[in-house]
């Protein structure tokens, strides 16, 4: 069984990210546009990057990631090699909220106003997740994560 990663970068164009995820990923990525099924090497990954507006407005989709490839710290190798902010989903149901992993490999969740548009979503208002917020106390679903409100691990992926 392979993978879907739905990532996000904070500012980085996309001729950048492509060798970048190379790197993290340790494997050739093809982009989606030229990828041709039948010439594709079996330890490829398919990628597709491209812009949309608002904050972390560079979008990563990798299809078909192996499943012994672990994802966060490759998210980490990513955010090391582009110097830059990315974000990618947390284990709770709510679209606004992600984890955000920092270029040294510190991960903490963090929410986002979501905007459906027609270019997809558009993410505005970053801001920690954390008990001072009202949403993320008491029952809410902050809580059921394993990424709690407040919480921060120091280089967790980057090892």
């Amino acid at each position: 069984m392979t993978e879907l990663w739905n990532w996000r970068i904070d500012g980085a164009a996309p001729v950048e990210v492509y060798p970048a995820l190379a790197e993290a990923l340790g494997r050739v990525v093809m982009p989606l546009a030229v990828a041709d099924p039948a010439r594709l090497p079996t330890y490829a990954v398919i990628c597709d990057v491209w812009e949309t507006p608002g904050e972390f407005g560079t979008v990563v989709d990798c299809y078909g990631v192996p499943e012994r490839l672990p994802e966060l710290p490759s998210i980490a190798a990513l955010a090391r090699l582009l110097d830059r902010n990315c974000l990618m989903r947390d284990d709770t149901l709510d679209a606004g909220r992600h984890l955000l992993v920092a270029p040294d490999g510190t991960i903490r969740p963090v929410h986002f106003d979501v905007t459906e548009t027609d270019d997809g979503e558009v993410l505005t208002g970053q801001r920690l997740c954390s008990v001072a917020q009202p949403g993320c106390r008491g029952w809410s679903q902050c809580h059921r994560s394993r990424w709690a409100p407040d919480s921060v691990r120091p280089a967790l992926a980057a090892a």
